[in-house]
């Protein structure tokens, strides 16, 4: 049986998942949607109560029906390489393609229907709750005075994109900054603002779930570190990411967190405080972890190249949601 592997083309974090699979001989495909139709093409026949489904890519063909296993890494928007794109076109292959992977029994890091709506950073705070992490007093709003209130409330506060980078714009990062003092919150009116208490932090957490193992690293912040650099992936600290235990009553909370957001992988990011608490940020069900194993050498590469190789299981149906077919 197949993995089929949904991403751009260069994703230094696929690269070293891929390594895995080939090593251990597992048939492996490859493809990004944005380049169907052209240099990936699609077949599905519903005759006789049988479905019958191919992809090619590549110069492979691969019978749907004989995936092992789906990773949704960081795949472009169907049809948006041909000659002529548009959103009528987008969403008929959209259509196409995950409508006919969805009636696989393969086993999916992470299924689109979970996929999406984990992305919303509200929904991720609502989950993070539920499931007993700690969160930093949050309020996202388009009410200045709401904003002015919340201000007052809790005086040092950041401020941070309540989207962050979509998917397929890589180079759109909007970094986390620190507000300023008397700030006046008059522009909040214009959009969704996300505000949050800032947690004078002692180190970075990432926290990379791969089903039910977990890797955590530990990147430590200079006491001379200037207060204002909140974003850990635009601080000048030289300080390595190093492997850490997670606490248990975190392990609980993050498997607590997959199990209600039914995803299969997470990367969550958090702020150790100076008591030593992990104070959740966000999870990113699609996060990088490449940058992490290179520095601690934990196995996460392996680990997910494992999981992708693993027997289908019973294929699961997920809830019934707002639904879309284009993938997070």
């Amino acid at each position: 049986m197949t993995v089929l592997i949904l991403t751009c083309e260069q994703d230094v974090t696929t690269d070293m998942v891929v390594a895995h699979l080939n090593d251990a001989g597992v048939p492996m495909v490859r493809l990004d949607p944005a380049d169907l139709p052209g240099g990936v093409a699609l077949s599905g026949e519903y005759v006789h109560d049988v479905f019958r489904g191919h992809l090619s890519a590549g110069g492979r063909l691969v019978s749907i029906s004989g995936l092992r296993s789906v990773w949704v890494r960081r795949p472009g928007m169907p049809a948006t390489r041909v000659p002529e794109p548009s959103a009528w076109l987008t969403e008929e292959a959209s259509q196409a393609f995950y409508g006919m992977l969805r009636g696989t029994g393969a086993r999916w890091m992470n299924h689109p229907d979970a996929a999406r709506p984990a992305r919303h950073k509200p929904w991720q705070l609502h989950l993070a709750q539920r499931a007993g992490l700690p969160v930093p007093a949050t309020l996202i709003t388009t009410f200045p005075q709401a904003a002015r209130d919340f201000a007052r409330r809790f005086t040092d506060l950041v401020v941070k994109p309540v989207s962050g980078s979509h998917p397929h714009e890589y180079a759109r990062v909007v970094p986390t900054s620190r507000v300023a003092p008397g700030t006046d919150f008059a522009d909040v009116a214009f959009g969704p603002t996300l505000l949050q208490r800032r947690v004078a932090k002692r180190a970075d957490i990432r926290l990379t779930v791969v089903g039910d193992r977990l890797f955590a690293a530990r990147k430590v912040v200079a006491p001379d570190a200037d207060p204002d650099e909140v974003d850990v992936r635009f601080a000048t600290s030289a300080e390595p990411w190093r492997p850490v235990d997670t606490p248990p009553r975190v392990a609980e909370g993050v498997h607590a967190y997959l199990r209600l957001a039914e995803l299969t992988y997470g990367a969550f990011d958090f702020a150790e405080d100076a008591e030593g608490v992990w104070w959740f940020l966000e999870c990113n069900q699609s996060g990088q972890f490449g940058f992490v194993e290179i520095e601690t050498g934990q196995p996460i590469a392996r680990t997910v190249a494992q999981w992708l190789a693993a027997s289908p299981a019973t294929p699961r149906v997920p809830k019934a949601r707002a639904a879309t077919d284009e993938p997070a």
